[in-house]
């Protein structure tokens, strides 16, 4: 069953002589708890893709489907909602608050709601993600790898229909991107979390179950790397 559908998804930034097509007629879909690799040159018009698919930045033209509702039908008010409980974006900045500790970080998007926090669903993801004593560590008082575990946790509070995350190993080293690649796998595979993932890593790529091949704001390759 499909979670995602795609259909004819362009962005045009800019008008007249300066408009630039970032997009340009995108077409497909993603299956529920899939993990697809996007990958392309700087520019290529990926990461504006996963921007729209998250409900970030709206298309010029076409449509985003989620669990097969219009995803740009809703109000800017309404598509905050969205981000918050259905579409989980991990970032390769963090962007966490540097204020708040771990928890905190982590709970944002329930606190942003005013709901009460699944407590048990919280110590498992901490758990998952090698926090247990970092709790209420700062930002500033975790290594990268540390802070983007955080990321990934608030991107999981909510259980998300689908995690959307924009190069988030760009910023760390080999073993430390292989640990949170291995994290982001194990939510796919063990907890039949949608995934995709924009990357240049061509090692990452590879793990995926499909990589689709974006090229001046087009689909140039769409493959199935495993069933």
């Amino acid at each position: 069953m499909d979670i995602l559908t795609i259909q004819h998804l362009t962005k045009v930034y800019g008008s007249g002589a300066t408009a630039t097509r970032a997009l340009d007629d995108v077409s497909f879909s993603v299956a529920a708890g899939e993990f697809v690799a996007i990958v392309g040159s700087s520019g290529s018009g990926k990461s504006t893709l996963l921007h729209l698919m998250g409900g970030v930045d709206r298309p010029t033209s076409g449509s985003v489907f989620l669990n097969n509702n219009d995803v740009y039908a809703r109000n800017d008010e309404e598509l905050a909602v969205l981000r918050r409980r259905e579409v989980g974006i991990v970032y390769q900045f963090y962007n966490l608050i540097p204020v708040l500790d771990v928890v905190e970080n982590m709970t944002l998007p329930v606190a942003l709601d005013g709901r009460p926090v699944n407590q048990e669903r919280l110590t498992e993801l901490v758990r998952a993600l090698g926090l247990q004593g970092r709790e209420h560590h700062l930002p500033n008082q975790l290594s990268g790898g540390q802070q983007q575990r955080v990321a990934i946790g608030r991107a999981l509070m909510n259980a998300p229909s689908i995690l959307l995350a924009d190069e988030p190993t760009g910023n760390l080293d080999t073993r430390t991107s292989r640990e949170i690649m291995g994290i982001l796998r194990e939510s796919n595979t063990r907890l039949g979390q949608t995934l995709v993932v924009i990357t240049h890593d061509e090692d990452i790529a590879l793990t995926a179950d499909r990589v689709i091949a974006i090229e001046d704001g087009r689909i140039a390759r769409d493959e199935r790397i495993r069933k």
